[in-house]
């Protein structure tokens, strides 16, 4: 029988050394791979100009790729970061990239999922209205039994459209989808507690001159009535108008209408799908939206006949961020 010296096993002198410095280095390049991983998950965010997610650029990266990368045209991703297309991007600059009709869907379960992390006092009816995403849907793809939600927990809010993203699909859809419904008890309590916070504050306040206030103007990049000005004259075709009524409006916001100009709204007893005039009669501005669902029933709305998305809100010109007055025709 042949006995094998150990050192016919390299395991002593320069080799030895050697191949433990490549062990330790290919345990660091796993490592740092694992870190990345954790950290590609599409996080998103808000502005006015509705949700977004936002980029930080690799070498090699430029608008174009980019594009291809979230499904958005190069040029829109310029416009929307304010930058030159023509310019180029730098290492480590940081983009957002808007969430829009065309690359982002909050209607079914297939697509990159794009996540919300919690915070300390948010259910699912506080986040269904920071991200306009319905608590059916939010349920259904995050496999709750409950409005309750964990801090810091990652909630899906939607989905990706993108070719070159990793695609997942949740099956069994809820038969029922819903609008948000009303606050929980402990979200009640809260905004009870800042009310009256806020009732204080006031009244310390009362004998002071308010500062002045500055509004931001913020116009949608598509300007005019909208999307669905063609669609409201083929409906008229078919039912003419028939409802014209001065209402008291509110705002809910949306991804919607900033590039497209596909604004929408909410009003009682009209089906969805139609198409509704509306007009500030302010200075006659006018747009055409397109009804997404009811008012009826959500806390929230009490006091309000109908609500626009905020670009609809901006392509009227109207400065208010509370109550408005407005006409609508359909």
């Amino acid at each position: 029988m042949n006995i094998i010296e150990p050192k016919n096993l390299h395991l002593c002198g320069p080799n030895y050394h050697m191949n433990r410095k490549l062990f330790f280095i290919l345990v660091s390049f796993l490592a740092i791979s694992v870190a990345k991983a954790q950290k590609s998950d599409l996080l998103v965010k808000s502005s006015d100009k509705g949700l977004y997610l936002e980029h930080k650029v690799a070498r090699g990266e430029s608008f174009y790729a980019l594009g291809r990368k979230y499904n958005v045209s190069a040029k829109q991703l310029a416009v929307y970061n304010k930058l030159d297309l023509n310019k180029g991007l730098l290492i480590d600059q940081k983009l957002r990239i808007p969430l829009t009709d065309s690359n982002f869907t909050q209607q079914n379960g297939s697509g990159t999922p794009v996540y919300y992390k919690a915070g300390d006092k948010d259910g699912l009816a506080t986040i269904s209205n920071k991200t306009s995403a319905t608590v059916a849907n939010l349920r259904w793809w995050n496999e709750l039994s409950s409005d309750e939600v964990k801090k810091d927990s990652k909630l899906i809010i939607g989905f990706l459209l993108s070719k070159e993203m990793p695609v997942i699909t949740i099956k069994n859809k809820p038969v029922i989808d819903e609008l948000p419904p009303s606050l929980t008890e402990k979200e009640k309590e809260e905004e009870k507690k800042q009310a009256e916070a806020e009732l204080k504050a006031e009244k310390k306040e009362e004998k002071k001159d308010p500062p002045p206030v500055v509004i931001e103007e913020r116009k949608p990049l598509s300007q005019g009535s909208g999307y669905f000005k063609n669609d409201f004259d083929q409906q008229i075709r078919i039912t003419p108008v028939s409802k014209e009524e001065t209402v008291t409006s509110g705002i809910f916001k949306t991804t919607s209408g900033w590039i497209d100009a596909k604004y929408y709204l909410l009003i009682d007893k009209v089906a969805p799908g139609t198409i509704v005039k509306i007009i500030n009669p302010s200075n006659n501005k006018s747009i055409y939206a397109k009804v997404l669902g009811q008012m009826a029933g959500i806390r929230q709305n009490e006091g309000y006949n109908i609500r626009i998305s905020n670009a609809g809100v901006s392509a009227l010109e109207i400065t208010e961020q509370d109550k408005f007055i407005v006409k609508v025709n359909y």
